[in-house]
């Protein structure tokens, strides 16, 4: 029996934050042992779009977690998720969670979306960011510079010298976009001390100049979001430390160095993505994508994938594996890591499948970076460490 979010009341839950498609409460009602130490993950739709049931969409993100993710990233690295309903008079529960949290939510949020108050049930997940801890969420992105085998003469020398996330900064930024602009997720991801820890200062700054709007990193401290002005609490929890960014830095850089999460999450980005968008879409040109995949493809593909990393022939024929693998890589390009400090402890959040009917709008998007950024005349080297 999965436990029932009515038997707490909205009060009882505090926004903590939220992505594109959902939005994350922590639990701070009374001691409850379904509840205690557990955030709630709820879906949020678009103002004005049709109602929508995602319960089979929630399962899906827990089966997947379970039968995909957990076989490449280790179940320690990972929150456990548990489903869990809604229960009695859902829509009235859901629409006084959803007023009390509008004034907490961003205004570019607010906008666009809104807890779907229609939902039938949700996801509890571990709180990675409650206690007496600093908490660092950072989404680090794209962790390799692609191959040149199957780039076109247009874009080969710009894509394998220029990271991706570089690239879709510069193009971000002339659409006036709030971007982390010095950050080269390969500095992240390279194991490098000294690279690693000016990829931490560049977050940093952004975050700062953003007024804590730039998605690529948030900071929380003892279980609550902060911002920029907020920063000197950071210290209460750092010995001997007077300066809020060189102690924090200075905290996660042996984590971050140490920690495997970041390089498999760079061997699995590249070994899924072996192709390029640019090599699947000279694919699906000449034969259907197909629809979804379903948990047992997902399955099959995975169990394939594990005994033979490598990939099968770049052909029509193998379509639909090269499909799923992309879609797999998108995921993993798109999660987010939280560092507790002073745990130690690293973490992978936000792995949902992603759909395939995505693919294109991720190929029409690819060839838009790569024309903004051949314009500019002196490009960005940026260094893949972890290149084979």
């Amino acid at each position: 029996m999965f436990p029932s979010l009515t038997d707490t009341l909205p009060t009882d839950w505090s926004y903590l934050s939220e992505g594109g498609a959902t939005i994350v409460f922590s639990y701070k009602g009374p001691s409850n042992p379904s509840f205690n130490g557990t955030v709630l993950r709820l879906r949020k739709r678009v103002l004005g779009s049709e109602d929508e049931d995602h319960h089979s969409e929630i399962d899906f993100t827990i089966d997947f977690q379970k039968e995909i993710i957990e076989r490449l990233i280790p179940r320690a690295h990972l929150p456990r998720l548990v489903p869990v309903v809604v229960g009695e008079d859902a829509g009235t529960w859901l629409e006084a969670l959803a007023a009390a949290c509008e004034p907490h939510r961003p205004a570019e949020r607010r906008r666009t979306d809104h807890i779907d108050v229609k939902s039938s049930n949700a996801v509890l997940a571990t709180d990675l960011v409650g206690g007496q801890i600093i908490a660092v969420e950072i989404k680090p992105k794209w962790g390799f510079l692609p191959s040149p085998t199957f780039l076109s003469d247009a874009t080969r020398s710009i894509k394998t010298r220029t990271c991706r996330f570089c690239m879709h900064s510069h193009l971000k930024a002339q659409q006036g976009d709030v971007v982390a602009l010095g950050y080269c997720s390969l500095d992240l991801f390279s194991g490098d001390e000294s690279r690693v820890k000016n990829a931490l200062s560049s977050l940093w700054d952004a975050w700062m100049n953003s007024d804590g709007a730039m998605n690529n990193l948030k900071v929380f401290v003892h279980g609550k979001k902060i911002g920029p002005v907020e920063q000197s609490c950071i210290l209460d929890l750092l010995d001997d430390a007077t300066d809020p960014k060189e102690a924090l830095i200075s905290a996660l850089l042996p984590i971050l160095t140490a920690t495997p999460v970041l390089r498999t999450l760079a061997h699995l980005q590249r070994t899924l993505d072996a192709l390029d968008i640019e090599g699947l879409a000279a694919l699906w040109d000449r034969a259907p994508v197909g629809p979804d995949p379903t948990m047992s493809e997902w399955t099959d593909f995975i169990a394939t994938y594990l005994a033979a990393p490598s990939l099968p022939p770049a052909d029509s024929a193998h379509l639909r594996h090269h499909a799923l693998a992309y879609l797999l890589s998108a995921t993993l390009k798109d999660c987010s890591v939280i560092v507790r400090v002073p745990d130690g402890t690293v973490a992978v959040i936000d792995l949902d499948a992603k759909h395939i009917d995505r693919l294109r709008k991720w190929a029409r998007l690819d060839a838009e970076i790569v024309r903004a950024y051949a314009a500019v005349p002196e490009r960005k080297v940026c260094v893949d460490a972890l290149r084979v």
